[in-house]
């Protein structure tokens, strides 16, 4: 059973972010003193006193917003009070109950679900300032003040969620869901494709680039299996990060990365390869992560029968230090190849976690020896006394040799391809690391 859901909503900038952040135990969405920071729903798992649930982080909520974004970060706190179990109405001690707060108030109450006053910025202990007791008229019961950046009264706040949460049968997620980290440059496409999955809009998708700045979880259930899939913010070079909120947007998709299985890196078809496309790719590989090419937008690519296997052809050369990753061209407008897509990120999850005996690697160690002899140097040659797995994700093979120094990178390479000759492994990367001992 899933976890029961808790959505933070309020106006911009009362403090959601900094609360949810307080809440979870560590810094998960982006907090800048900058209203419309969050734009898309957030989630983390919380756990108080043996509960467990589901924290949803939201874009701040303006009524009567007309700008793209804001209009869109309101669509996106409604979807979330839809889907919340209980709702946490977050307010600024500091500007006191304004007219936003009493729309959002009465929007929630409308909901019928479960709704808790929170007023945020109560910093100092004690008795409690006068201004909390104003925020009585927007008529959701008695105030709870905490301070998001001190952590005060955040136990009584969860204490109160606890209480209103449902009863589920067990608390437990499924810790056999397969994590897709969704990587790119910015507007290739990777929230069309979520939404497009997910079947509801669960990213904002404008024709801006950098419109998608926190990590997102979103999980999908289906015959192919369980999976979460992590948008992320468009990773753009370097030299082009000019604000701390897209330095932390690059930090966000790292660690997307880092707690994934499987990275699936959209390229854009209308474009073509670019060097960033390889930069982010390269992201992926040295953190092991399974991989797998996507080429979206191929809707909107002029094509003829040879189309395709010439930018495939294109596309391993540009990818020559990742021949593993297989290469899949969708569209995420029309949800081209999208089922192909979970068959092939169901395989190369499989294939990152494969492990082999001992007793079969060294039997396929013995005849590829047999076949190219180790390589030698001054009358000195290579000898290999054994290889093990002891690990997966990706598979790790461990070579016992006499001689660090003889087995070259070359030989390595040799030994790596018959591995995969004879156990596939495709879509992964494999590490090879090497013992010396005497002998």
């Amino acid at each position: 059973m899933s976890l029961p859901v808790v959505a933070l909503v309020g106006r911009p900038n009362v403090g959601k972010s900094a609360l949810f952040n307080k809440l979870v135990g560590k810094r998960v969405s982006i907090v800048e003193d900058t209203p419309g920071v969050t734009r898309d729903r957030i989630f983390a798992q919380c756990e108080w006193c043996g509960n467990r649930f589901m924290l949803a982080d939201t874009g701040g909520i303006d009524p009567h917003a007309d700008d793209v974004f804001l209009s869109q970060m309101r669509r996106q706190a409604q979807l979330a009070i839809e889907q919340a179990d209980v709702i946490v109405l977050v307010v600024d001690l500091k500007t006191g109950a304004t007219a936003n707060d009493v729309d959002v108030a009465d929007m929630l109450l409308k909901s019928g679900k479960p709704v808790l006053l929170c007023v945020n910025k109560v910093d100092s202990v004690g008795q409690l300032p006068p201004e909390v007791y104003e925020f009585y008229n927007l008529g959701l019961g008695e105030p709870i003040p905490v301070s998001a950046i001190h952590g005060h009264g955040t136990g009584d706040l969860l204490d109160t969620i606890c209480e209103l949460l449902p009863k589920t049968e067990d608390g437990q997620d499924d810790r056999q869901a397969i994590k897709v980290a969704v990587i790119g440059r910015p507007n290739v496409g990777k929230s069309s494709l979520i939404n497009y999955i997910a079947g509801e809009e669960r990213s904002i998708v404008t024709d801006i680039a950098g419109t998608t700045r926190d990590a997102i979880d979103t999980e999908i259930k289906n015959r192919h299996g369980d999976f979460v899939f992590i948008d992320t913010a468009g990773i753009r070079r370097r030299s082009k990060i000019d604000s701390r909120v897209e330095y932390y947007s690059v930090l966000r998709a790292e660690m997307a990365v880092e707690r994934a299985d499987v990275c699936v890196i959209m390229i854009d078809a209308t474009e073509g390869f670019t060097e960033q496309d390889s930069k982010i790719a390269g992201m992926a590989h040295e953190k092991g992560k399974g991989s797998i090419i996507a080429v979206n937008k191929w809707d909107a690519v002029e094509k003829d029968d040879k189309t395709m296997d010439k930018m495939r052809k294109s596309l391993m050369a540009d990818f020559s230090f990742m021949p593993y990753a297989p290469i899949i061209f969708i569209s995420a407008k029309t949800g081209q190849r999208v089922d192909r897509l979970f068959e092939l990120i169901k395989y190369v999850s499989e294939q990152h976690s494969m492990r082999f005996s001992t007793g079969m690697l060294n039997d396929l160690l013995a005849d590829a020896v047999a076949r190219v002899q180790p390589p030698s140097d001054k009358g000195r040659r290579l000898r290999i006394f054994y290889v093990t797995q002891p690990s997966t994700r990706p598979p790790t093979f461990v070579f016992f040799v006499n001689s660090a120094e003889l087995f070259h990178f070359s030989y390595q390479r040799y030994l790596e391809n018959q591995i995969r000759e004879a156990f596939g492994l495709e879509g992964t990367p494999v590490r090879i690391i090497v013992r010396e001992r005497g002998g």
